[in-house]
């Protein structure tokens, strides 16, 4: 259904709103199995994700109408397969811009794409690409975003927060929704335009632990170390004892106090 809500000029303009859901990125993923035409910028948003993922299969939890789950559907032929990464800057960029921007959140963004609020996680994304040749066909953008959650599991309780949290009020799930995709539109277009270098000044301006000396664990071995850039792969540069390493997801894992 179209929803003249979102101030934008295709993302969110075909919005589907569902009670429950396995994940949104399953329900998108099977209308392009089945088909069905979809308008670049299409939202499905669900109040109940049962089987929300996070990424390389990790679990989304997230209480029930309580906070901001949906999954954006984009077209960017336009960007090489051996880029897609920059779609992660992109998107990454518009939602810490958002939180930024319209409700005054310091936000930071932790490599590769998790939204945290000083050291606790908000909100995680899930990039979903589907190739053609050299060239990315699909892609399919898993959000989630803790809203007014104020109570988390006992094993979260140090690790995650939300926006009633941080603001100390009860927010709009869709007025987030709507900054969100307003700001998402904005980055999107600076990647349509090729404006690699001054999305990644952005992300890397914006991105926890950044030039700091933090502790990473390596190897199972805890190290000391100093994130320095990302490369055109999306692969974590980092300065460990004077030189310069490259690592993937899941090489490392951040050791926050």
């Amino acid at each position: 259904m179209q929803n003249n809500t979102i101030s934008t000029l295709f993302i969110g303009q075909n919005f589907i709103k569902l009670s429950s859901v396995d994940s949104t990125n399953n329900f998108l993923k099977q209308c392009l199995a089945n088909s069905e035409p979809l308008t670049e910028g299409t939202v499905i948003m669900a109040d109940e994700q049962f089987a929300g993922r996070g990424q390389l299969n990790s679990k989304w939890l997230s209480e029930t109408g309580k906070n901001l789950t949906f999954s954006l559907y984009l077209k960017p032929h336009f960007l090489p397969a051996m880029h897609q990464f920059y779609l992660n800057i992109a998107i990454s960029n518009g939602i810490n811009r958002a939180l930024r921007d319209a409700f005054g959140i310091n936000a930071t963004i932790k490599w590769p794409n998790d939204i945290y609020y000083e050291n606790k996680k908000i909100g995680g994304v899930l990039i979903e690409n589907i190739l053609s040749g050299h060239h990315i066909k699909h892609s399919i953008i898993g959000i989630g975003l803790n809203i007014n959650q104020s109570i988390f599991q006992e094993e979260l309780k140090t690790k995650a927060s939300s926006l009633q949290l941080i603001l100390q009020q009860r927010v709009n799930i869709l007025q987030v929704l709507n900054e969100i995709c307003k700001h998402i539109e904005v980055e999107y277009l600076k990647l349509r335009s090729n404006k690699l270098e001054l999305l990644t000044t952005d992300y890397l301006a914006h991105l926890f632990k950044y030039k700091l000396p933090s502790l990473f664990r390596i190897n199972g071995e805890e190290k000391l170390g100093t994130i320095v850039g990302i490369n055109e792969q999306g692969n974590l540069m980092l300065n460990l004892d004077d030189k310069i390493s490259v690592f993937g997801f899941k090489e490392l894992e951040f050791i926050i106090d």
